[in-house]
C-alpha cells in the first residue's frame, strides 16, 4: 500500500463494503445418510398424561398414599408390642411419623413388576437371595484349647457310657446275651464313624470342633454297605480291590498279575506353571517308561496338580503304549540305529556278548526295561532329558529287520554266528 494515498480512500472502501446488502443464503440441504430425520421419528412409548394416572390433584395424591401406605392398625400395634421393647416401639413410631405418604407417592419408586422384592418395609424376615446370612453361632471362646491324652481317654469313656442302654439290667447276664442286646440297641458302625470322622478335639468350646467338610460315607453303615463297590474281578485274586487296573486290563487284554510284573520307571520330572488371571497354577509333568524285560517297551507322559496322580497316570499310559522292540539274540540290537528329537541325537551301536550297557543313566534304564544287555549309546549333541528319552525310544522302534531286507532284495538270509557256533550263541 502506498503511504501517500489519502486516508479518506481507505475509509470509503470499507464503508461501501458495509453498505452493500447481504447476498441471500442458499437453502441448506440435509446431509446424505441412511438414517431418518429426527423430526419424523416417532417415540417408542406412548405418552401418558398425569390425569390418566389419577394423581392430578392433591386430594387424589392423599387418597392414594393412604391406600398404598396405610398406618399401623391398633391390632398390628398390639402384635408389635409383644415382639419389641418399649424403646424399639418408640423408634418405630418416630420413623413412621417422619415418613410422609405423600412424599412416597410423588417421589418414591415402587416396583410393580413380577420380579420385585417380596417386602417393602418389613425387615423382620431374612431372604437368602437378597439378605446376607446372619451369624447365628457365637464367636469362639477364648478359653478353648486342645484336649490332652487323658482328656481324650475320658471323652472316649463318656461316649461309650452314653451308648449303654439305661433301661436294661446287665447284672448276672451272660456275655453272649449282652453282646446280642448291644448289637440290637446300638448301631456300632454309625457311632464308630461319628467318633473317627467327627471327633471332639477342643475343651471349653462353645461350638462344634469338627471340620466343616462333609465326611465320606462309611463302608459299614446300614443302607450304604455294599452299594458303592469298585468293579472287582474274581480272577484278580484280590490284587486289585481298588479297581486301579481294571480300565487298563480292558484296554490291553493283560491280567492284573501280568500288569504288576511289568517294570515301570520314572525318568523325567518337571514342575510347570500355567499363568492365569488368578495367578500361577503349578503342575507336575512326569515322563515314565514301562517294559517287561523281554522285548516290549512303552513310554507315557502325564501332567497333574498332584505329583502322585501324574506319576500313576504316566505309568499306566506307559504300560498301555508298550510295543515290541527288535533284539538280536535277545541281548542287543541290529547294527547301528539313530534317533533325533529336537536338537538331541541318540546313536545306539550293537556290541558283542558280555560287553554290557554303556550309556547314560536314563538310556540305561530304557535298555534294561526292554531286555537289552549288550549295547553302547552316545549323544553327540544336546542331552535334554525329555528329548534323549524320546529319541532313544524312537531309535529302538525304528530298527530294520534283516530278514525283511533280504526278502526285498531276493537274497537268502543266513546268520553267520549261528552257523559258526552251531546255534550256541546265547
Amino acid at each position: 500500500m502506498n503511504v501517500a494515498r489519502p486516508a479518506r480512500c481507505l475509509f470509503s472502501r470499507r464503508l461501501a463494503a458495509a453498505a452493500k446488502p447481504a447476498a441471500p443464503t442458499s437453502q441448506c440441504h440435509a446431509p446424505f445418510h441412511s438414517s431418518a430425520q429426527l423430526a419424523k421419528r416417532k417415540p417408542r412409548f406412548k405418552s401418558i398424561r398425569v390425569e390418566e394416572l389419577g394423581l392430578g390433584s392433591p386430594e387424589k395424591i392423599e387418597e392414594y398414599g393412604k391406600t398404598a401406605f396405610p398406618r399401623y392398625t391398633p391390632e398390628e400395634m398390639e402384635v408389635l408390642k409383644k415382639r419389641y421393647t418399649p424403646e424399639q416401639m418408640d423408634a418405630l413410631e418416630a420413623g413412621e411419623a417422619a415418613i410422609d405418604p405423600n412424599d412416597l407417592t410423588i417421589q418414591g419408586r415402587i416396583r410393580r413388576d413380577p420380579y420385585r422384592l417380596p417386602y417393602l418395609d418389613d425387615f423382620s424376615k431374612i431372604y437368602p437371595i437378597i439378605d446376607k446370612r446372619p451369624k447365628n453361632a457365637a464367636p469362639p471362646s477364648p478359653r478353648a484349647r486342645f484336649m490332652t491324652n487323658q482328656e481324650h481317654a475320658e471323652d472316649l469313656t463318656n461316649r461309650l457310657q452314653a451308648l449303654i442302654p439305661k433301661d436294661v439290667n446287665f447284672e448276672n447276664m451272660p456275655p453272649e446275651e449282652i453282646r446280642k442286646v448291644l448289637e440290637q440297641r446300638v448301631n456300632f458302625p454309625l457311632e464308630e464313624a461319628k467318633y473317627f470322622l467327627e471327633p471332639e478335639t477342643l475343651v471349653h468350646s462353645n461350638g462344634p470342633t469338627n471340620s466343616a467338610l462333609a465326611p465320606a460315607l462309611g463302608k459299614k453303615l446300614a443302607g450304604v454297605a455294599g452299594m458303592y463297590k469298585p468293579p472287582i474281578d474274581p480272577a484278580d485274586q484280590g490284587k486289585d480291590d481298588q479297581g486301579v487296573y481294571q480300565d487298563l486290563k480292558r484296554r490291553t487284554g493283560l491280567s492284573v498279575a501280568n500288569i504288576l510284573d511289568i517294570t515301570t520307571k520314572t525318568l523325567v520330572i518337571r514342575n510347570v506353571h500355567n499363568q492365569t488371571r488368578l495367578g500361577k497354577i503349578r503342575s507336575t509333568w512326569i515322563l515314565a517308561i514301562a517294559g517287561n524285560g523281554n522285548g516290549r517297551l512303552g513310554i507315557g507322559e502325564a501332567k497333574s496338580v498332584e505329583a502322585s496322580v501324574a506319576r500313576n497316570k504316566a505309568k499306566l499310559l506307559a504300560i498301555q503304549n508298550m510295543q515290541p522292540v527288535r533284539r538280536y539274540e535277545d541281548r542287543t540290537i541290529y547294527g547301528t540305529v539313530k534317533g533325533k528329537v529336537g536338537g538331541t541325537i541318540v546313536q545306539i551301536d550293537a556290541r558283542p556278548p558280555g560287553f554290557g550297557l554303556r550309556a547314560s543313566h536314563r538310556l540305561f534304564e530304557i535298555f534294561r526295561s526292554a531286555g537289552i544287555r549288550d549295547v553302547a549309546a552316545k549323544m553327540p549333541r544336546s542331552r535334554n532329558p525329555m528329548n534323549s528319552v524320546k529319541a532313544c525310544i524312537q531309535a529302538l522302534q525304528s530298527q530294520k529287520d534283516p530278514a525283511e531286507i533280504a526278502i526285498g532284495r531276493g537274497k537268502k538270509f543266513v546268520d553267520v554266528r549261528k552257523v559258526y557256533y552251531g546255534g550256541n550263541v546265547y
